[in-house]
Order: structure tokens, then C-alpha cells, then sequence
């Protein structure tokens, strides 16, 4: 960016704010700014990569305290933007050699006289003589040794975290404080968090630079085992063991719940092992809906036998059909 720049454009106006705006109404003029103009919103549109380019440029400028406060004094001096010519009667009354030459004693009269001329091009330039007056020379393309660029918005890098919470937490859900590079973050774990599933905070991540965003957290969560549920999205998973008569019979039976009471459950007549039977409403509740308790039948095989119940069983055996459960296994493995 030239000194000419400086003079030619109005960095408030290209922010939309005035020139007595505090440090924290520019920055967020730029942001909202950036955010609306930013090339990614917009492809392909060049008006709007121009617009994010002046806004940058302004918002380096004014974000920075010397640099708008050389930017303020050379702008007044300027009149608030008068372009100044080099040359002959280019400038007129009041230009660009006028102002300095009163400044350093060198005004020319009405009527002619000698004139203090400055020129762009090679030598002791604008910029330099700016930068000598306001401590310093210019260094390549600013002013005080401060290049007078910009830098674009970027979103801060995302960061991951981990939390072991106890079954019952996990079901319910749960507000944790985590400590991520050296800070506290606070956040609420919602209810029927699964094992291994990840949660991403918004805005919890390293900050961004150029006025970006913030990135994010992203925190894995360790659910401890329960010694009879699992968890199954919003459902919640128990195997209960009934008998053999329960299985063939049919039976009502008492399945236990997480929250402590029991529900009746009937089992249909055949009921083989494995099969799940749905206990509604009776999983994890959530802002969506509760879940549901999968009831996981398990026939029960007795170890021991009585005489008489070894008796009852053999003649159980010998008056069924004697069908072959396994009759089509063989078959079906060889295809």
C-alpha cells in the first residue's frame, strides 16, 4: 500500500464506522464485514473479493495504534482525501507543495518564488518524507517501518479432548469442566452420549487470527461399563435369563429398569434364545423423545437336575415329534 493510498481512501468508511469508533466497534464492523465478503461465501464474485480486500486494508490500518494515528494526522493534513499534484499548477491553491512548504518554511507566494517540490519517483519519495516526519523511514509499502498490509481472517485450529463419565452420567447427561492447554472449559455432555462417540464444541478451539473465528473442540467420550445395561443410541439394552417352560410355555416376567423399579414383560409361547423383545419408552430420555428398553431373552439351561425333573425331561424327549432341528444345517454350510 502507497502513501497516496492513505490519502485516497477512507478506511471508515470502508468499515462503516466513525472516525471516533473505539478498537472493539472496528473490530466487530470487520468481522461482520469479512464474514459477508469472505471469497469462500462467495465464489467467483470479484465485487466481493474486491470488498474483502478494501476491508482488510482498513482494518489493518485502524486496528493498529500508530498506524491509525499517522494515518488521522496525514489524512487531516490532507484535507480527508484531496489527491496532491507534483507538478506544475497541478496542485493549486492549498496542494500538495503548499502544505509541506508551509510546514518547512518553503511557501511559495502569490506571485511566484521558489517552491518546495516533492516527487514520487526516486529519491527521497512521499513515503519517506512521511516516515521521517513521523518517526522513522517507510518500509517497503507502509509507513514508521510498518507495512501497511492486511491479513485475512483465518479460523482458529480445532482441538480434541477426552472425558470418562459413569454409566448412569452418560444416560443422563452431564455438565463438565475440561482443562485444554493450560484453560478451562466448561460444556454440557448431553443425555444417552454413547461409548467412543465424539461431541464437537463450537468456538472452543485456539482463537483465529485476522478477527477469525475461533476453532473447535472436539471431545471423545469414555462410558464406563454397567454391570447389567448397555447403551444403544437412545435405547438401552439388558439380557434377562428366563427357563426353559418360561421359553416354551410362555410366561409374565420382571425385567429391572435403570431407574430402579421393574416393568412386566410377557414372553410369547416359543420364545426362542436371543430374541429381543421392546419395552417402550422405558430408555434414555432425551430433548427428542425417550428411547426404548431391548430386552434380550436368554434360555436358561440347568446345570444340575433332580432325579424326578431328569425323569420329567427324558419322557418329554420321547414323547416329541423327534423332528431334526438340524436337519438342513449340513446343506445349508455347503452352499
Amino acid at each position: 500500500m502507497t502513501g497516496q493510498d492513505w490519502i485516497e481512501k477512507d478506511f471508515y468508511a470502508a468499515l462503516g464506522v466513525p472516525k471516533d469508533a473505539d478498537d472493539a466497534a472496528i473490530k466487530k464492523a470487520y468481522r461482520k464485514l469479512a464474514r459477508q465478503y469472505h471469497p469462500d461465501q462467495n465464489p467467483g464474485d470479484a465485487a466481493a473479493e474486491a470488498k474483502f480486500k478494501e476491508i482488510g486494508e482498513a482494518y489493518a490500518v485502524l486496528s493498529d495504534a500508530e498506524q491509525r494515528k499517522q494515518y488521522d494526522a496525514i489524512r487531516t493534513m490532507a484535507g480527508g482525501g484531496a489527491r496532491f499534484a507534483a507538478g506544475p499548477g497541478g496542485g493549486g491553491a492549498g496542494g500538495f507543495e503548499d502544505i509541506f512548504g508551509a510546514m518547512f518554511g518553503g511557501g511559495a507566494p502569490a506571485g511566484g518564488g521558489p517552491r518546495v517540490r516533492y516527487s514520487n519517483g526516486g529519491g527521497a519519495g512521499f513515503e519517506d518524507i512521511l516516515g521521517s516526519m513521523f518517526g522513522g523511514g517507510a518500509g517497503a509499502g507502509g509507513f514508521g517501518g510498518r507495512r501497511a498490509g492486511f491479513t485475512a481472517p483465518e479460523k482458529g485450529a480445532d482441538l480434541s479432548a477426552e472425558t470418562t463419565l459413569p454409566f448412569r452420567t452418560a444416560v443422563e447427561g452431564a455438565t463438565v469442566e475440561l482443562t485444554v492447554e493450560g484453560r478451562k472449559v466448561t460444556t454440557r455432555i448431553p443425555a444417552g452420549v454413547n461409548d467412543g462417540q465424539k461431541l464437537r464444541i463450537r468456538g472452543k478451539g485456539r482463537p483465529g487470527t485476522g478477527g477469525g473465528d475461533a476453532g473447535d473442540l472436539v471431545i471423545t467420550v469414555h462410558v464406563e461399563p454397567h454391570p447389567v445395561f448397555t447403551l444403544s443410541g437412545r435405547d438401552l439394552r439388558v439380557t434377562v435369563p428366563v427357563t426353559f417352560a418360561e421359553a416354551t410355555l410362555g410366561a409374565q416376567i420382571e425385567v429391572p429398569t435403570l431407574a430402579g423399579d421393574t416393568v412386566r414383560l410377557k414372553v410369547p409361547a416359543g420364545t426362542p434364545s436371543g430374541r429381543v423383545l421392546r419395552v417402550k419408552g422405558r430408555g434414555v430420555p432425551t430433548s427428542k423423545g425417550a428411547g426404548d428398553l431391548l430386552v434380550t431373552v436368554q434360555v436358561a439351561v440347568p446345570q444340575k437336575l433332580s432325579r424326578k425333573a431328569k425323569q420329567a425331561l427324558e419322557a418329554f424327549a420321547a414323547e416329541s415329534d423327534h423332528e431334526d432341528v438340524r436337519a438342513d444345517l449340513v446343506a445349508r454350510a455347503r452352499s
